[in-house]
């Protein structure tokens, strides 16, 4: 394909734009968009199927910048696109309460697919994206009217190679054979401290070739017909997905900056920003757009918005040929369960181990909603996260709704975000809870996104026993709740197990964690006799008189001690009250009225008990009440035997109980 002068006109506004923004708010990133510009403008221009009036439409391509720190090139290609982003917007770059934050993120700025900025994350939410894509093609496709069939595209640089997430999210990609997927690589040999030989010299394109990905190169990233024709020949390949190397001069232009990582991470000044104007030979005051570069750039918004047009004849006709699939597509595109819950959960009786109960739960739920997909980094038999004969995807059954992940709890996390970020899916998978580390920096992602995705995590304390304090979790459930917007239940019995299930899927404004017991824990008659308060977070299950002597209160399989221990108080005619606090997080978030209800701030004499970090429940016990918890790492041996010699026994919390009782 031959290319113009008013290509190479597009690719400079491209850069000068980025420039403006950096130097009018004295930070940012400038080197990356001079450098990786020509990449965008040919990928956004040529191939790029988007429709910039509706930025969510479900069949667009998606494009991931997983450099976020670059964030003023996806700004500027937003805006010459036709998004709402005004140049009054790329004016207040990295300013309070703009459009335009340091890094991008999602649901902030219109056209933006994912938050980004740390680095490794974007690329591997890009699998994600990639296996949503091919599931719902598998589900919903046609032999004669095909309704899911677009890219996702990504943009990373040597920074986020290194990552040990993107690693294992390549690899997973590879073997899966995600051919809409394609990766351009900003490959500059700079990081930010310096030549990228002082900390890396590994050869890329042979690890992904030996990830099973197809490598392409282009030696010059100014060569925008070498670009072309590289994602022209990566869109060709049908069994693997693309990883194109493009070679380039980070801060491109800048006498002084360029190759070197002072164009990384700083503003290049006044001085020598003028002088890579200069070299682009650019006269242009700041913030200026040519109306041919405005013109030319539009025909984006034109060629999405006619394929979005024709997208939607064929929904349309695919409503009239298969209107079952149809109502089923639309109800995955909405994000909507419709469940008899009280028909289809089951009834659970005697002791059951709450991960136990999530197996067959979810199993009892997976055929009324069949965009619930899940799986397990390497432990679905231990996480009970299977899906019995619902398929393994893979390539040849990309239908199938059982995601193995191998060992790559961190890429899991990422990729799950990805999945719902797409949309149409409703993706949960588990781990130990002492593995959710792993993946710390996807949960928090996955809350600053306000996605609704849904981990098991099991073995959830030191009852885990044998595996001693390596696999048994402290400080995890104080940290994970830490997380703004992560719900965090740990579930008393299976009754509390169903009911936070069932909440994961139908509050979708947020990720859930479920953090289930490896041991068997009893079913309490009175968690269900008060589970219509379940979600509120926190409610009383047992009082004596008025409850106003004493209250104790728990998560997960200590509510049966504290129970216990209410029990035999009140036998004694102690005013006592018993609350379970499966969520800390939905309890914080009622009204204070309802809070009163539960904790009354007249009983001060109050005992908290978990098997964990006591950090959280200090918030509810106040100056007169006690945490029994955990400070110090588990031990090996029989987990009744650990759980006994750390004093988690029904005698010891009583006369815990009784201490501050008689205070």
């Amino acid at each position: 394909m031959e290319f113009g002068k008013i290509d190479q006109l597009a690719v400079n506004t491209i850069r000068t734009l980025s420039i403006d923004q950096v130097e009018k708010a004295n930070a940012g990133h400038p080197g990356l968009p001079m450098g990786a510009a020509p990449m965008a403008y040919v990928l956004w221009s040529k191939f790029l199927n988007v429709n910039p009036k509706n930025p969510g439409w479900v069949n667009r391509d998606r494009f991931v910048l997983s450099a976020g720190h670059g964030s003023a090139l996806l700004y500027s290609l937003l805006h010459l696109a036709g998004y709402d982003v005004s140049l009054e917007d790329l004016k207040q770059f990295r300013q309070w309460g703009s459009k335009t934050p340091g890094h991008p993120e999602f649901g902030h700025t219109p056209g933006v697919d994912a938050t980004t900025g740390p680095l490794g994350q974007g690329i591997s939410m890009a699998v994600g994206m990639a296996m949503a894509e091919r599931y719902l093609a598998a589900m919903f496709n046609k032999p004669d009217i095909e309704l899911v069939n677009h890219y996702t595209y990504v943009l990373c640089g040597d920074g986020d190679l290194m990552e040990g997430v993107a690693y294992e999210a390549v690899a997973l990609a590879g073997h899966l054979k995600l051919n809409k997927l394609i990766v351009l690589y900003d490959s500059n040999d700079i990081s930010l401290d310096g030549p990228l030989e002082w900390s890396s010299t590994e050869n890329v394109a042979a690890r992904f070739r030996a990830c099973g990905w197809n490598v392409l190169r282009v030696e010059d990233g100014n060569d925008l017909a070498a670009i072309h024709a590289a994602i022209a020949e990566a869109r060709t390949v049908t069994d693997k997905p693309t990883m194109i190397e493009v070679k380039t001069v980070i801060g491109y232009g800048a006498p002084s900056k360029q190759g070197t990582a002072a164009a990384h991470g700083s503003p290049l000044g006044s001085e020598e920003a003028a002088k890579a104007k200069e070299m682009y030979g650019w006269t242009l005051p700041p913030f200026t757009v040519p109306e041919e570069v405005r013109t030319h750039m539009l025909e984006i918004g034109k060629r999405g918005a006619a394929l979005e047009a024709e997208w939607n004849s064929r929904l349309e006709a695919y409503e009239r040929a298969y209107p079952d699939d149809a109502k089923r597509f639309q109800q995955a595109l909405g994000d909507k369960v419709s469940v008899d819950w009280d028909k289809v959960l089951p009834t659970f009786e005697g002791a059951v181990a709450t991960r136990d109960a999530f197996g067959k739960i979810v199993n009892a739920i997976a055929p009324h909603v069949p965009q619930l997909v899940g799986g397990s980094a390497d432990l679905s038999g231990s996480n009970k996260t299977l899906l019995k004969d619902l398929g393994h995807f893979k390539p040849g059954n990309y239908s199938g709704r059982n995601f193995f992940f191998g060992v790559r709890e961190h890429a899991m996390g990422a990729m799950l975000n990805g999945m719902t970020l797409h949309g149409g899916v409703m993706p949960f998978a588990g781990t130990f809870l002492v593995f959710c580390d792993y993946l710390r920096p996807a949960l928090r992602l996955a809350a600053l996104m306000k996605q609704p995705v849904l981990h098991i995590f099991t073995h959830d304390s030191i009852a885990v026993g044998e595996d001693g304090p390596t696999h048994e979790p402290i400080e995890q459930l104080a940290s994970l709740r830490a997380i703004p917007g992560f719900k965090v239940f740990r579930p008393a019995d299976a009754t509390e197990t169903a009911l936070a299930f069932k909440y994961a899927l139908e509050h979708r404004d947020g990720p859930v964690a479920l953090a289930l017991t490896r041991q068997k824990v009893p079913t309490l008659a009175e968690v269900q006799a008060n589970r219509a308060q379940f979600e509120r977070g926190g409610y009383v299950i047992f009082q004596h008189g008025q409850g106003d002597a004493l209250i104790l209160m728990a998560s997960g399989s200590e509510v049966q001690w504290v129970l216990g221990a209410g029990k035999a108080l009140a036998e004694r005619g102690v005013a006592v009250r018993v609350v379970s606090m499966p969520c800390l997080d939905l309890f914080n978030e009622q009204d204070e009225a309802y809070k009163e209800s539960v904790l009354p701030k007249r009983v001060t004499k109050r005992l908290a008990v978990e098997m964990a970090s006591p950090m959280p429940w200090y918030q509810y016990v106040g100056s007169e009440g006690e945490v029994f918890g955990i400070d110090r790492f588990g031990a090996s041996a029989p987990g009744d035997i650990v759980v006994e010699k750390y004093g988690f026994t029904l005698e010891n919390v009583l006369k815990l109980a009784e201490s501050v009782l008689n205070r």
